[in-house]
Order: structure tokens, then C-alpha cells, then sequence
């Protein structure tokens, strides 16, 4: 595999979209027909480039979920889980980008985010952005964050130059400052690569989850983004992997406005040819960049307030308005995106 340059500016014209979206308003964000939105009925429009590629088996994908789930969830409380196949997507523009728009079921989406960020964030192997400027001091016995509660005062992130940067309170932590974590492979946005030391490893279920439904991409390393209305995901390349294999991304929470582009090189007789897609990526639904779209330019320029699904609105805290220990943070996930971005490391 040609090595890529992971500095390198990404085309004007995926830049020029991606500029585009982010400072479009919701009313017109519902209705631009250049968005990808698998939540409407494409088959309507005879112009659409969009095309079931394949479908995922439902007794295996149940097989799977239930699995992932384990004692978490009654298997009565199962039942909205694949009950047919789920379709996969791909736009004829764009051969290898799979869209996923219903995945996984609101019960694993709660499971997999309380994992995500009780019991993976918790653990001090897995380094955050955090970590660059501040040395945290985690709860006792690998608790999760969330089980102090947002009025705490005491520093949880001391700076390590306290002339540069303040310490910060829990609050300050979750709502604001947390941006991402990184699972497995540890990779190295100043450097942007994997350093030579042995990974931590990487959550034995979540890896079962992933490759169960992906089965050709091994999870051998994560990035776990967390995005409040108003951030965004430059425009970029994944090429620090010595793979090919394809990448994993799952949506949890608001919905994401998500831009994907090739740019092919100019010839003697035409000029740089560039393929943008732009697609609404909603909760519980999946990408999978695979051969031609594996290390395609792709950013996220706007996520979009106030879609996040019911189910989810409410988390940490329980659903249903029993009360838990989480209680004081409840609605902290109405305002969030959190997107868990796999790849494989090696072939």
C-alpha cells in the first residue's frame, strides 16, 4: 500500500461543501435535495443513484445483538431487534461506501453508549484529549464519571502547566472539554500515527459486536468523538493504518451531517475530477468505507440540535424516570453526537 500523506490539504471543492453545510439552517438542512437522508423514501425519486447493495441476515445480526447484550437487557425486552433484514446502501458515485440507516436497535445503542462512557472512559489506559494538558484523577475502583455529580466543585483534571490552562470540575469536563477517547491503538493526533508500544485492548464485546455485523474489518483500533451542537470534524484522511480493510463508523445520539469525497488526479485530457457525497447520519445508523471510499476525504461540518431520539434524550439517567444514580446528569445526551469510529491497524 502507497503510503499518504496525512498532512495534506484536503481539494477545495470537498472543503467548499463541507463550508456549505456548516452554516446551513435546519429548515433547509431538512430539505435539501443534495442530502443523502435514508430516513425519506428515496424510491420516489427516479433521479436517485442510491441502490440496496446487500442485506444483513436478521437471525444473525439478533444472534449478535443478544449476545452484546448479555444480562443487560431481559430477552423480553428484545423483541424490537432485527426482526427482517436490514438493508445495506451504496450510492453509485461512490462504490464501497456503505450506508447503514437502521442498524442498531434503541436497546444496544443505550448499552453500547453506557459502556462507551461509564466503563471505557473510566479506564485510564484509554487516553483522551485530555490527556495532552491535563493529568486526571479517575473515580475510585474504575467508576464511572457520571457517578459524580455535576454540582462537584473538586478538580478532576489538574493542569499539568497551571499557567496555560485551568483546572477543571467534572462539569466542566463532560459538557465542554471531553472531546474524544481513543480505544486500542492508541493513535497520536500531534504525530498522527500509532505509536510503536503495544496497545491497551480493545473492549472484548464491543469487538465482537463490530466484527460480528463487519465481518471483513478486524476492531483493533477506536476513536470515540464526542460533539455538542456547534463542533465539527475537519475535513480529513484516515491513512495511518497499514490497512486496507474498510472502516467502521456508528452514530449514537443528535444526528450528524457527515461529507465524503474522491478526488481523482488530472490528465492530459481532463482536469481534477472530485465526487462529493453529503449524508444525514442519524442515531443507530452505520458507514462502512471500503474499497474506493476506504481513504476518502471526509469531515463532519454541523451536527444538528435537537434530533437526538427519544430514547436516548434522557441518558445517563433512566428512561423510564426511575431513579438511578445517574439522575443528576439526566438530559446530558440531548445535546450530543457521540460517533465511534473503528479501524483495523495491520493486514
Amino acid at each position: 500500500m502507497q503510503p499518504l500523506d496525512p498532512h495534506r490539504r484536503p481539494p477545495d471543492g470537498i472543503r467548499y461543501i463541507y463550508k456549505r453545510y456548516q452554516k446551513m439552517k435546519l429548515q433547509h438542512l431538512d430539505h435539501d435535495p443534495e442530502i443523502i437522508d435514508l430516513s425519506r423514501d428515496l424510491s420516489a425519486d427516479p433521479k436517485t443513484k442510491v441502490r440496496i447493495v446487500k442485506e444483513l441476515d436478521a437471525d444473525g445480526l439478533t444472534a449478535t445483538f443478544r449476545s452484546f447484550a448479555g444480562s443487560d437487557v431481559a430477552l423480553n425486552g428484545l423483541e424490537s431487534m432485527a426482526t427482517s433484514s436490514i438493508p445495506v446502501y451504496e450510492h453509485d458515485d461512490m462504490p464501497g461506501l456503505h450506508i447503514v440507516p437502521s442498524l442498531l436497535p434503541p436497546e444496544i445503542q443505550i448499552i453500547l453508549l453506557s459502556r462507551l462512557l461509564h466503563r471505557d472512559l473510566a479506564e485510564s489506559s484509554h487516553l483522551t484529549n485530555i490527556h495532552t494538558h491535563y493529568n486526571i484523577s479517575y473515580p475510585p475502583s474504575q467508576s464511572s464519571f457520571f457517578s459524580l455529580p455535576p454540582s462537584t466543585l473538586n478538580t478532576v483534571a489538574h493542569p499539568i502547566d497551571p499557567s496555560i490552562h485551568r483546572p477543571l470540575s467534572i462539569s466542566q469536563l463532560l459538557n465542554r472539554k471531553m472531546r474524544w477517547m481513543t480505544l486500542g491503538g492508541q493513535y497520536d493526533w500531534t504525530q498522527k500515527r500509532y505509536p510503536d508500544t503495544a496497545p491497551p485492548e480493545f473492549p472484548l464485546d464491543i469487538k465482537q459486536l463490530l466484527e460480528g455485523i463487519f465481518t471483513d474489518t478486524k476492531a483493533e483500533a477506536a476513536i470515540v468523538n464526542l460533539y455538542s451542537p456547534g463542533d465539527t470534524l475537519s475535513v480529513h484522511r484516515d491513512v495511518a493504518e497499514a490497512s486496507t480493510t474498510g472502516l467502521i463508523s456508528v452514530s449514537l445520539g443528535c444526528d450528524a451531517v457527515f461529507v465524503i469525497g474522491t478526488s481523482a488526479a488530472p490528465s492530459p485530457s481532463r482536469n481534477v475530477q472530485e465526487t462529493i457525497l453529503t449524508v444525514r447520519l442519524r442515531s443507530g445508523s452505520a458507514v462502512y468505507m471500503s474499497g474506493a471510499s476506504r481513504f476518502a476525504w471526509h469531515g463532519v461540518p454541523q451536527i444538528v440540535p435537537g434530533t437526538c431520539p427519544a430514547y436516548l434524550k434522557s441518558w445517563p439517567a433512566s428512561e423510564d424516570g426511575e431513579l438511578n444514580e445517574f439522575e443528576e446528569w439526566r438530559g446530558w445526551m440531548e445535546g450530543k453526537r457521540v460517533n465511534l469510529n473503528v479501524r483495523q491497524m495491520w493486514d
